[in-house]
Parts: structure tokens; C-alpha cells; sequence
């Protein structure tokens, strides 16, 4: 008769989390909003990577706000916070920190580390790829083992830690375009799209008006991690589990059956892609209610999961064809059930 008990006790502990969890989300998202105009599936696309822990690379044109939507986030958490604005001539001493000699009380010199802007909660690196590959490869450990190197010195990050970057497609004079290795890291990748046309009001208004959106800080770190691991005690079955895996292997050219992927993709997604899906889906199933994931919430991760994970060759550019466009092929013809 006791069992019965327990699994109720355990259901209502379930509920609690999941109801703390969505309202963090709620709340957290009311703050983005209230300085950043419209575009709601990106700002939730943001939030959930910060749930899942990853970083975010959003790209798109000059003037979308894109640095207006990681700095909003800063202020809606209470977390240590540094910007970094890469140009050419920044170095990885200028992120990383460096051994510097000081002298002591007692008129002596020790080594001490200086610490850099990398060594915070939350790091919106601007423009990334506007810093040359040697800095840009500064940042590969930071965003992949949570540390960083200085010499023969290790330091840990403070976590919750998550690396925001932006950068503009469109412009490639004085850019040098990030390598695979250094793409990989990120979580996801979003497109920062025009806005509609009624929101432009909204945006001239609290850009040129008197008032300014007052952001409050509704989260701390020790929440983040907190819900963190709510979030990794979410169900994937083997059937979601094997889907996300298909349609990863679907992208890769040399174990791929689409014809598509085998003409236009030099380099499919990694195992990391597979990681992406999974983790942006558990979030995805949390906010909907459901302790398990499905197939719809691995569905609506793939592309900004995997499109930074697909290399194309130059008859897909020059036939205008897109890693989205290879994304949505792949998503058509992979089933949810394979026989």
C-alpha cells in the first residue's frame, strides 16, 4: 500500500519542477521582450540553449539587434557579465588574461594571472568573425571544457557559463570566416530575420523616445544550474533517440541516401548534432508539459542545430543551395519510425 503513495509524492516533485521551470522561462522571456522587438521563436530558441547548456551563434545583417538580445538576456540574469569586440589586431592575450609579474607588500615580484573578459557567466563575444583564426581558436577550450589555459595555469570558468556570438553574413572584407572546429562548439545556430512591419513603431519608440525599457534581473546562476538538471532527467526514448541519429547520418554525404547530400555536402553533422537535438528537445518537451521527448520537438531543433554542422561544396553555391534547403530534404524523407 505504500508503493502508490511514493509515486504520487513523485509525480507531484515532477509537476513542481516542471512548474518552476516554466515559469523561470516565462519570467525570463517577459524581460527579452520588453527591449526586444517581436522575432519570439528566436528569443525562445535563445532561452532554451541557455537552459540546455550551450552557446549561441546568431547571425544576421547590421541593425536586427542582434547585440541588443544578448545584452538584454545579460541583464535579465544575475550573472557576471563581459563583452568582447573583436577586430583584426585583437589577440588571445586579450580575452584569455594573462601571467603578469606584480610587486608585493614587501617590495618583491610574484607571477600573477590577469585575468581576461573570458573568464565570466555570460560572454558576448561581437562580431566574432572579425577576429583573425588564432583568436578565434583562443575561445575553443573556453567553449568546450568549461577552462581556459594561461601558460602552465588552468582556470575553470564560472558556471553557469554561456558564450553568445554574433556576426554578419553578408559583409567579408576584413572577416575571416570561423572553421568547422570552432562552429562545432556552438549549440545552435539562429537567423536574425528583418522585422515585420508593425513592429517597426514599437522599435523607433523605445529607441528614440524618452523612456527606457527598465530590465530586471529574474534569475541567478544557482537557478540556472538547478533547472539545468531538471531538464537532463527528461525521458528520450530509443525510437526519438534513433530518429535524431537518422537524420544526422542523413547529412553526411558518405553514409547518406539522398541524393541532395551526396552532391552538395562536403562534411555532414558530428555526433555533436546529435547532442543539439537532444538537448534543445528536452527543453522543448519541459516547456510543452512533458517529461518525454518526441519527435516534433526534434523536429523543430533540427535546423538550428545542425546548419552549422553541414559543409558545402561550390555546385551547391552556385546552385543556391542552402544547408537549410538541404535540412528540410532531410527532414522530408527521413521517417519518424524506421523500418
Amino acid at each position: 500500500m505504500q508503493q502508490p503513495i511514493d509515486m504520487k509524492q513523485e509525480l507531484q516533485s515532477v509537476t513542481a519542477l516542471m512548474n518552476e521551470f516554466q515559469r523561470a522561462f516565462q519570467a525570463l522571456r517577459n524581460e527579452v521582450r520588453k527591449n526586444f522587438v517581436g522575432q519570439e521563436t528566436l528569443v525562445d530558441d535563445v532561452l532554451t540553449a541557455l537552459f540546455a547548456e550551450g552557446h549561441v551563434l546568431l547571425e544576421g545583417v547590421p541593425g536586427l539587434g542582434k547585440t541588443l538580445l544578448a545584452r538584454t538576456l545579460a541583464a535579465s540574469l544575475q550573472l557576471s557579465y563581459e563583452r568582447i569586440q573583436c577586430t583584426p589586431d585583437l589577440m588571445p592575450a586579450d580575452i584569455l588574461g594573462c601571467m603578469t609579474f606584480e610587486e608585493t607588500d614587501h617590495g618583491a615580484h610574484k607571477l600573477a594571472y590577469r585575468q581576461g573578459p573570458v573568464v565570466a557567466n555570460f560572454v558576448l563575444v561581437d562580431e566574432i568573425n572579425r577576429a583573425t583564426p588564432k583568436t578565434q581558436s583562443a575561445l575553443l577550450e573556453a567553449m568546450q571544457e568549461g577552462q581556459i589555459t594561461v601558460g602552465t595555469r588552468t582556470i575553470p570558468l564560472p558556471q553557469p557559463n554561456i558564450f553568445i556570438a554574433t556576426q554578419n553574413p553578408v559583409e567579408q572584407e576584413g572577416t575571416y570566416p570561423l572553421p568547422e572546429a570552432q562552429l562545432d562548439r556552438f549549440l545552435v545556430k539562429l537567423k536574425v530575420h528583418y522585422p515585420k512591419p508593425q513592429e517597426y513603431h514599437r522599435i523607433i519608440q523605445q529607441t528614440t523616445g524618452v523612456q527606457e525599457p527598465q530590465i530586471g534581473a529574474v534569475l541567478d546562476g544557482e537557478r540556472i544550474l538547478s533547472i539545468r538538471k531538471t531538464i537532463r532527467q527528461v525521458e528520450v526514448t530509443e525510437r526519438v533517440l534513433n530518429y535524431a541519429i537518422n537524420l544526422v547520418v542523413a547529412s553526411q554525404p558518405q553514409n547518406s541516401t539522398l541524393d541532395l547530400v551526396r552532391s552538395h555536402v562536403i562534411l555532414g553533422a558530428s555526433p555533436r548534432g546529435v547532442q543539439a537535438l537532444v538537448k534543445t528537445a528536452k527543453v522543448r518537451a519541459l516547456l510543452d508539459g512533458r517529461t518525454s521527448v518526441s519527435c516534433r520537438d526534434i523536429r523543430d531543433g533540427a535546423y538550428s542545430a545542425l546548419r552549422h554542422r553541414m559543409m558545402l561544396n561550390f555546385s551547391a553555391v552556385s546552385s543556391k543551395v542552402t544547408q537549410d534547403s538541404i535540412i528540410e530534404a532531410i527532414l522530408d524523407k527521413v521517417p519518424e519510425v524506421m523500418d
